[in-house]
């Protein structure tokens, strides 16, 4: 069976992940469709997959494959089983992050959350970024230098990556309206010091900024796209 693409998305159990999942099944051709999409949902918890699953699109033909991003052995395991089951992936949205170092100024940030965003955020998200990889925040140590590694490894990814045709995008997401972001709306921390409410976009928009890049011929290549 022809298939119209084979779309991986980590953190897909809520958040960005969640709603790009969501949007792309609404995106690409119906479940009808005689070339359907395929999205492969990638998270820690099996539950809340389960969910977006049942978010998608009616028909829309998932694949649930709960795992930990930061262990390598669990990453084998998720593209072992989409190479034996499709033949192929045709876009990655590495999109699964964390920021659990608690708004702390650097010298107060606990090193072992350090190591833990470096092992998921950077080592494990190829190749999702944020504004903060170019403009910081106040308190952001460990979430920014994160990101702007990745600035890094997604300019390695796309040139290492021509000769086998793979195009790497790297999507900088401003302030998308989640669950988990939604205590911004309440105002977040400025360079001067003082809190201010900041305007938020639909995390929906995220999902077509992934659609409009994956949709893209072969020749076209887009280093950076920001949103916000």
């Amino acid at each position: 069976m022809s298939l119209s693409r084979v779309i991986l998305i980590t953190g897909a159990s809520s958040g960005i992940g969640r709603a790009t999942a969501v949007g792309l099944s609404k995106a690409f051709p119906s479940p009808s469709h005689p070339e359907p999409l395929v999205l492969a949902l990638v998270g820690r918890r099996q539950d809340e997959l389960e969910k977006t699953a049942q978010m998608c699109r009616e028909g829309t033909k998932t694949e649930i494959l709960s795992g930990d991003v930061s262990k390598e052995s669990d990453v084998d395991r998720i593209f072992n089983t989409i190479k034996e089951k499709y033949g192929r992936l045709d876009v990655l949205f590495n999109n699964a992050g964390l920021n659990i170092t608690g708004g702390k100024p650097i010298e107060d940030v606990d090193m072992d959350k350090f190591r833990q965003m470096v092992d998921v955020n950077l080592m494990g998200a190829v190749l999702n970024g944020s504004i903060s990889a170019h403009s910081p925040r106040p308190n952001s140590t460990a979430y920014t230098v994160t990101k702007h590694a990745i600035l890094g490894l997604t300019k390695c990814t796309s040139l290492d990556g021509r000769k086998y045709g793979i195009m790497c995008t790297q999507l900088d997401i401003g302030n998308a309206y989640t669950d988990l972001s939604a205590h911004s709306s309440k105002g977040t921390l400025q360079a001067d010091g003082s809190i201010k409410v900041e305007p938020m976009m639909d995390a929906d928009n995220v999902a077509k900024s992934v659609a409009f890049v994956a949709g893209l011929p072969k020749d076209a290549d887009v280093l950076q796209f920001t949103i916000m």
